[in-house]
């Protein structure tokens, strides 16, 4: 079992809410950035939100204003609250780290990825 591992993902009406995590199977590094990113069928990879060890958070517009991440230090893991889910929404949701900086996952470069989480969203 890899370092991520991913869960919650499901089939909703346009409108509807999921809830995404990501357990990581031991403590991550001191500084790190997770995040997600999702990837659709035929296209390319594409940032959606990432929580930085300071707390700071990053949405890409698509996504801003609907989903919420959020981390638990104690349990080790990220989530991805994801609300009025739209069918443009579909994908292969993945959670990734980058040991150091936020702007390398944000750039879709990273230490660790899991094996994603699928999110089917209908109209």
């Amino acid at each position: 079992q890899g370092l991520l591992v991913e869960s919650g993902g499901g089939s909703v009406q346009a409108g509807g809410s999921l809830r995404l995590s990501c357990a990581a199977s031991r403590a991550t590094y001191s500084n790190y950035c997770m995040g997600w990113f999702r990837q659709a069928p035929g296209k390319e990879r594409e940032k959606v939100a990432n929580f930085s060890r300071d707390g700071s958070t990053y949405y890409s517009d698509s996504v801003k204003g609907r989903f919420t991440i959020s981390h638990d230090k104690a349990k080790n893991s990220l989530y991805l609250q994801m609300q009025n889910l739209k069918p443009e929404d579909t994908a292969m949701y993945y959670c990734a780290l980058h040991k150091d900086y936020c702007s390398a996952l944000r750039g879709l470069d990273y230490n660790y990825r899991g094996q994603g989480t699928q999110v089917t969203v209908s109209s």
